[in-house]
């Protein structure tokens, strides 16, 4: 053992309390510490930050270290710190500093006390940190999250590729790169980008060996999350989510079924982000809820489960966010929930970006739905995209090996692909090939002429789901290459020539079909997204009882309960009042009003088919919430012209309905006597109520097609808030 190494492990346990390195750290600080420029991609728990702090903390001068996101810079700095010393001895240095604050930080690293600098890269451009930086001692330059120079990343940020301009302004110093997620064309363009060509590079496996991965269909996604969580009660989790207003959604939904959780998105002040992940950290909740904002660089080990409630726009951010569970090595169980519909939204973001961007985001998200739609190994199909061949076709630890779905002999179709891509000249996309031998006349295939081919409908028997599934098999088998530049063109690789020269027996799994309708219904009374009877014995039961006390107390059965909400009673058998508020739709004022005779029903049909509930599946729903509910329930009380309250809060008087709509719904009374009183005589008043009194069910559209045009949407709507407020609630 030679003094160097003597030396790096003294300083390791000295610095950080460890005794050993993991992986390749050791080599990769010797090489920071000769001054190599150097490449790191190493995945998420792999020790990336220690790789650059550790050097930084032994060199002589300043270490400037690019970070991407402030809460990121201030985590790390914060774990320096910890770890004994100045608190000088690490700093950041972005927009959240007052002045007096900044003047510290140059004031420490002029001393000398500051090893490491964490700056974001927008700092940067500034002339007055140009200048300073230019003065002072720097040791190197660590760019962390690399990924962001790279357009093919999944979080480019144009201001990076500024970097190495800026990097020569102040002076030439040695640079480390560090990335979790980067693909090989990525890797090219980071090394290229920062013009570090001959950096000795550094690439751990992306093999996480610990970590199971699921994909499941996207229905009833709260309800199955509040059963995943509860099973795994007391274990940390993550649960992302693509819009911020549905990540208030799902955490509210959780606390308010007896999860300890928080959300945590852009859209909240700095300080209250900055609160939520300290709480999570220290354990005080269970579970964030969160946009793809939070995780970057958060040192929690034991995150033992990363669920996706929606899928992400690129495998590379997948694989980050993923990469936060079991970072210890332990347990750390991935779930996506996938509907293609998600896909559909995220192209529409798309719209309005250069082409490039455009095409380069749809390859991106192309390689999503392969993954999420594919019956092969997760595990290998992944790997396969970061440029790494895992071995077998079983890893024993994704769904698909766990549950693999029937295979089917390949030899004659993977043929008819080869043959299709070789006689289309092998300048063509997935899709291409896919309408092709389906014989799809789409507006590429004339333009190319692929219906003058002899490929063309020679697969019609067959859909193009399925030849898809050959294609992305038949990638990740090494028959073909898909090609990055060009957004993904299919060309035969030797073994592809080979096959195609001399077929041989190959078996491919069938793909999984997550085709689901799970979408719900827009009305702001009527609709509940409904999913049908989950005991249509009981169902029809339920109707019988509604109908009969309908008619007992003169009042129209969906009155009593809508349609939804006795679906949702077959799935969960509510047995008491308290269990039957769980219900949407259904508050305490209803359960008290009409729900025993429902309650006794279900009760006895669960006892006499023996039915056994499951604790974990019965959900309490969050009713869509009134954003303004206590002003306008406070100047209806006092009677004030609704006009009035709508202009207070900037709203239309449409807007105003829907959140007075939202509040009767939610078990709330609201008296709008005094002004239906205003805008209509008795006898019309009168007309409409009988109507609701009557209807099947009180859609607005039944309403006002029966009066045509002698009411307006907004008289009617008026009548049914005052109808479903006196006589619903």
């Amino acid at each position: 053992m030679t003094n160097v190494e003597l030396s790096l492990k003294d300083a390791l346990e000295q610095f950080f309390g460890f005794t050993t390195f993991k992986g390749d750290q050791e080599l990769i600080v010797q090489s920071v510490l000769d001054g190599k420029d150097t490449f790191v991609i190493m995945p998420t728990g792999g020790g990336k930050s220690l790789c650059y702090q550790l050097p930084a903390l032994m060199s002589e001068g300043t270490a400037i270290v690019v970070s991407p996101l402030i809460a990121l810079m201030k985590n790390q700095v914060d774990l320096l710190r910890g770890f004994g010393g100045e608190n000088g001895v690490a700093h950041f240095l972005n927009s959240s500093l007052s002045r007096g604050d900044a003047q510290q930080v140059r004031s420490d690293i002029r001393s000398g006390v500051t090893k490491l600098l964490y700056v974001a890269p927008e700092s940067l451009t500034k002339k007055e940190n140009v200048e300073f930086l230019s003065e002072i001692n720097i040791s190197f330059f660590a760019i962390d999250e690399a990924h962001c120079i790279s357009e093919w990343g999944h979080d480019f940020r144009p201001e990076y590729r500024r970097l190495r301009t800026i990097f020569n302004e102040i002076k030439r110093v040695p640079m480390i790169a560090l990335t979790a997620t980067a693909t090989e064309k990525v890797q090219e363009d980071i090394l290229k980008n920062l013009d570090i060509p001959d950096a000795r590079t550094f690439k751990d496996s992306f093999n996480r060996p610990n970590l199971h991965y699921e994909v499941r269909p996207k229905k009833d996604v709260a309800r199955e999350i509040i059963r995943f969580v509860k099973q795994h009660t007391g274990r940390s989790g993550i649960i992302y989510c693509l819009s911020r207003k549905k990540v208030e959604e799902i955490a509210e939904t959780l606390v308010v079924n007896g999860i300890k959780a928080l959300p945590y998105h852009a859209g909240m002040d700095a300080g209250q982000r900055a609160s939520h992940q300290d709480r999570f950290l220290m354990e005080d909740v269970d579970v964030i809820v969160a946009t793809i904002a939070f995780g970057m660089g958060i040192d929690k080990p034991d995150v033992r489960f990363v669920i996706h409630h929606d899928i992400p726009k690129s495998l590379e951010s997948y694989y980050q966010e993923t990469g936060r569970a079991g970072r210890d090595g332990g347990e750390g169980i991935c779930v996506t929930f996938y509907s293609y519909k998600d896909i559909e939204k995220l192209e529409k973001f798309l719209q309005g970006k250069p082409v490039a961007e455009q095409e380069i985001g749809r390859q991106l998200l192309a390689d999503t739905v392969s993954y999420a739609e594919t019956s092969m190994c997760r595990r290998k199909f992944l790997l396969h995209y970061f440029g790494e061949t895992l071995p077998g076709d079983n890893c024993g630890c994704c769904d698909n090996c766990l549950t693999p779905k029937e295979n089917f002999e390949a030899k004659d179709d993977l043929a008819m692909v080869l043959q299709a891509i070789k006689e289309s000249k092998e300048r063509h996309r997935a899709r291409f090939i896919c309408d092709l031998l389906t014989g799809n006349e789409t507006s590429e295939i004339k333009n190319y002429k692929g219906d003058k081919l002899e490929a063309y409908g020679s697969g019609n028997e067959k859909d193009a789901q399925h030849w898809m599934a050959v294609i992305r098999q038949a990638n990740v088998s090494g028959f073909l290459h898909k090609d990055i530049e060009t957004y993904g063109n299919l060309s035969l690789t030797e073994a592809g020539k080979k096959f195609l020269k001399k077929p041989v027996s190959i078996t491919f799994a069938k793909e999984r079909d997550y085709v689901v309708d799970d979408s719900p219904d827009d009305d702001p009374i009527v609709g509940r997204g409904g999913s049908g009877a989950g005991d249509e014995k009981l169902m029809a039961m339920l109707r019988d009882l509604r109908h009969t006390m309908g008619k007992k107390l003169k009042l129209a059965p969906y009155v009593i309960f809508q349609d939804p909400a006795l679906e949702e009673m077959t799935m969960r058998y509510p047995l008491t009042l308290e269990e039957l508020t769980l219900i949407s739709g259904v508050g305490p004022g209803k359960a008290q009003k009409y729900g025993k005779p429902f309650v006794d029903l279900i009760a006895a049909h669960v006892e006499e088919n023996d039915i056994e509930r499951m604790d974990e599946t019965v959900v309490r729903s969050v009713m869509k919430k009134s954003s303004n509910k206590v002003h306008i329930i406070q100047n209806i009380d006092k009677k004030l012209a609704l006009e009035s309250i709508a202009k207070a809060k900037g709203l239309t008087m449409e807007t105003l309905l829907d959140e007075m709509e939202t509040i009767v719904m939610s078990g709330t009374r609201l008296d709008i006597n005094y002004h239906i009183e205003d805008v209509l005589e008795e006898d019309a008043l009168e007309e409409i109520m009988d109507y609701f009194r009557n209807a099947d069910s009180d859609s607005l559209e039944g309403a006002t097609e029966e009066f045509g045009r002698d009411y307006s949407e907004e008289e009617i709507r008026l009548v049914r808030l005052k109808f479903m407020s006196e006589v619903a609630n």
